[in-house]
């Protein structure tokens, strides 16, 4: 019998990918599909706190296993900029070309383009225990976008070991190294212990 988990996000996308990394054993549901319309709160300073508000408030309205994860782009250079306030950088309307502009505005001159993308999940059993995973990715930032496929920044941003930006590389290969896919690797190791 597969084992039923909300994952708290309104991307269809993002879904299948996740669902394809959790595999056949889990029955991934949507926020829409458990009834979910609103945009959930993120109101916290910290990834690890925006992700488990997400999926407290999945929690409280369903009562049934679910996590929710936030990801942040972290520039060395920068302080750790744009990090928990990566899409809405440039501001509130959450543009991604602007997000991305801004970033390279302030790196103007600077030699320093270390970065990593780092992403959080925050899964809650039916039960209501709490649990945190982390993955991360190291990288840098580059000059002038370059690439049409992901979304965010990743036209400027370049893994560490390769040449290509997350924009240019394949989604199989992203998924194979990404932030994301990292954290989620964890939750399925969990989830199978």
């Amino acid at each position: 019998m597969k084992r039923s988990l909300v994952f708290a996000t309104g991307n269809q996308h993002k879904l299948e990918e996740v669902q394809g990394l959790l595999g056949k054993d889990f029955a991934l549901s949507c926020l829409k599909e458990v009834g979910i319309t609103e945009d959930i709160p993120e109101t916290a300073l910290t990834l690890h706190e925006n992700a488990l508000q997400k999926a407290q408030y999945v929690f409280e309205k369903c009562a049934c296993a679910c996590f929710a994860d936030d990801t942040g782009l972290e520039i060395e250079a920068l302080n750790g900029e744009p990090g928990v306030f990566s899409a809405r950088y440039a501001g509130p309307q959450k543009d991604s070309l602007a997000n991305m502009q801004l970033v390279l505005k302030k790196l103007q001159g600077i030699g320093n383009r270390k970065a990593q993308f780092r992403t959080v999940i925050a899964y809650i059993d039916a039960m209501g225990n709490q649990h945190l995973f982390e993955g991360k990715v190291e990288g840098k930032i580059i000059e002038t976008p370059t690439g049409a496929a992901g979304f965010g920044y990743d036209p400027i941003f370049v893994p560490e070991g390769y040449t290509e930006t997350f924009a240019e590389l394949s989604m199989e290969v992203k998924n194979s190294m990404s932030h994301r896919g990292r954290a989620i690797q964890k939750l399925v190791d969990f989830l199978n212990s």
